[in-house]
């Protein structure tokens, strides 16, 4: 499961910002016009809050589990959800804590 976890990660870096970078490229740092677009449609505003929760959820499933299972570099984890998303946070924790885990069979 690491290395799926692993892959997870990248895919959850890159993704993302595959799909950012060429607006970037484009607009420049436009924060008022990233928000309006962000924001443009109720859908979109639908997503966000989504997003906004899930990570909250997992900031605190972090910070809690962490200390539980003793996972060194969680703080890695919450800086991938911040500055990413969801998509990096979460596969880089639970990379991170199988890693802390006692060593188990692998399935993958």
């Amino acid at each position: 499961m690491k290395k799926l976890y692993l892959l997870l990660t990248l895919l959850g870096i890159a993704l993302p910002y595959g799909a950012f970078l060429p607006w970037i490229l484009n607009h420049g740092l436009d924060i008022p016009l990233l928000f309006e677009q962000a924001l443009a449609n109720p859908i979109s505003i639908f997503a966000w809050l989504d997003v906004v929760v899930s990570a909250l959820a997992l900031i605190a499933f972090i910070m809690v589990e962490s200390k539980r299972a003793q996972v060194r570099y969680s703080w890695l984890a919450i800086m991938g959800t911040l500055t990413v998303g969801v998509s990096c946070g979460l596969p880089l924790f639970l990379y991170l804590r199988e890693r802390a885990l006692p060593d188990r069979q692998e399935f993958f």
